[in-house]
């Protein structure tokens, strides 16, 4: 495996964040939820508008995890009045953390968190959060493993459907 790298999204990665945010999450929940379900929620987050404005957004940044010219995966984090819920100025939301499936168990999603530690260390962060759905078991295990614990439960919803997600939390030095 070539080495991956990880750069800082700019206006001019649009259609890449698009492509792999729509590509990744199927990928990772079309099995488990309707195709209506999925349909309606690609559309209304993954549209060139939205992600746009979310690229656009001061205190949204994203990353992008390169396989040489290809781009593997991705990682949205919030601060400030972006984040989705909290809000709260001494954390940093962890919103997205996706890999395409052909490169699962390659340290990728590794990888991408490590940035998104590094940006909270950066912009003096006191704690990293997350929501992550509940039947999410690999993610689950992946935040576990990274020191996340639950602190909270919300409803997240796809498309027409809600689901729960277990809201994370890992206190920084």
């Amino acid at each position: 495996m070539a080495s991956i790298i990880i750069n800082k999204a700019s206006a001019e990665d649009i259609d890449i964040i698009q492509k792999l945010g729509v590509q990744t999450f199927s990928e990772t929940f079309s099995e488990d939820n309707t195709e209506e379900a999925m349909e309606k929620y690609l559309k209304e987050s993954f549209n060139i508008e939205k992600v746009t404005s979310e690229l656009k957004n001061p205190d949204s940044h994203f990353y992008i995890a390169w396989e040489e010219d290809d781009p593997v995966g991705y990682l949205k984090v919030n601060s400030g009045k972006a984040q989705t819920e909290l809000q709260d100025d001494t954390s940093l939301e962890i919103e997205r953390i996706y890999v395409k499936k052909s490169h699962h168990g390659k340290k990728i999603g590794q990888l991408l968190y490590d940035q998104a530690l590094k940006t909270a260390q950066h912009f003096k962060k006191s704690y990293l959060w997350l929501g992550v759905w509940e039947e999410n078991l690999r993610a689950l295990h992946f935040y576990k493993k990274n020191g996340f614990v639950e602190f909270d439960k919300h409803i997240f919803r796809l498309g027409d459907e809600e689901q729960t997600d277990l809201m994370m939390k890992k206190t920084l030095e």
